[in-house]
Order: structure tokens, then sequence, then C-alpha cells
């Protein structure tokens, strides 16, 4: 699945591994997106760390205090605002243990889609969740059978609305493809 490398895209994407971050990059052609990645993913992965960096992903940690919190969501706000490439999300924030889309935490998608219209995709994938971890994968790599699928367009017109039904409506169909993705695999 390809993601439309232009201003104002957003992609959303269930997470299930360390994987998720290249997978979405990897989906995107025409241009580098800027992913919102968690803070604890600047320490020494390889890869990931360093794009984060180059990219200048906004970086969010649910554990700030306050103030660094304020930060972080200005920053979110800015990049959200100002950024001319593509923006992907992951809204459940953490990696699931179960491979299942967990519930969204909603504030950092809400800060994006309070900053303009947006045209949204939903990347779902499945098949990563049991080597969720960079130490799963080291001698494992050939074990994955990963599936990837892309839903959309969505098109998000009023950054003044109430986002939670938009939310809720992509959750529903993100959960619906991946119930579908594993209802078609193969044992």
């Amino acid at each position: 699945p390809a993601l439309h490398g232009r201003e104002g895209v957003l992609g959303m994407m269930n997470h299930q591994s360390v994987l998720d971050i290249p997978l979405v990059v990897a989906a995107v052609h025409d241009a580098n997106a800027r992913l919102v990645t968690r803070k604890r993913y600047l320490r020494w992965i390889p890869l990931i760390s360093h794009m984060i960096r180059l990219y200048q992903y906004p970086v969010v940690d649910p554990r700030a205090n306050t103030e660094e919190t304020q930060r972080m969501l200005a920053s979110l706000r800015e990049s959200a605002r100002t950024f001319d490439g593509p923006m992907a999300i992951f809204p459940e924030g953490t990696r699931t243990k179960d491979g299942e889309i967990g519930r969204f935490r909603t504030r950092g998608l809400k800060v994006i889609l309070g900053q303009r219209p947006w045209t949204v995709y939903a990347l779902v994938c499945d098949g990563f969740w049991k080597r969720a971890k960079l130490e799963h994968f080291f001698g494992n790599m050939s074990d994955i059978r990963g599936r990837l699928t892309l839903l959309g367009p969505f098109e998000w017109e009023n950054p003044r609305a109430n986002p939670e039904p938009f939310m809720d409506a992509i959750r529903h169909h993100m959960v619906t493809a991946l119930a579908e993705l594993r209802a078609t695999s193969s044992p």
C-alpha cells in the first residue's frame, strides 16, 4: 500500500512492533513523512533513533511532567500546522501484546486534527506483534509473516469540529480491517 507524500496527508497505523516506523516510512511515496514517536525511541535503536533525529519527528512522552508535556504538545501543534509533507501517528500510543487494536490515546491525534484539514489514511498491519521488541528480531526475522493494508481516504475537513466521532469511525474501520486480514491469512 502507498500513502501519497504530500502536505495535508495524515497516516494512522496500529502499533504492533518496532518495525512499524519503517513500515510507515516505506508506505509513503515521494516524500518523507513526519511520524509522532515516543521519546524513549530516541535511545539507541538501530535505524529508528537515527530516523527520529534526521527527520525531526515530534516526540511524545506519557511520563512527562506538565511543563514538558506542554512543550511537546506545542511542538506537535506547530509541526501539524506547518509541515509541508505527510504526517503519521500511532493512535494507540503503544504496542499491543496480542496484536489487537487497542484503545486510542487521543490527545496527540486531537492536536493534529485541530490544526488543519487532513486527508487521512489508515494503515493496518498484522503478524508483527509476536516479534514486537528489538531483541525479538535477532535470529528470528525469517519467522515474521506480516501483512499490511491501506484504508481511506477519509476526509477531515473542519479542524474546529469535535474529532471524537471521526476518530471512533477510523478505529472501527481499522478493527474491521484487522479482523479481515486475520480471516484471510493462511494458517
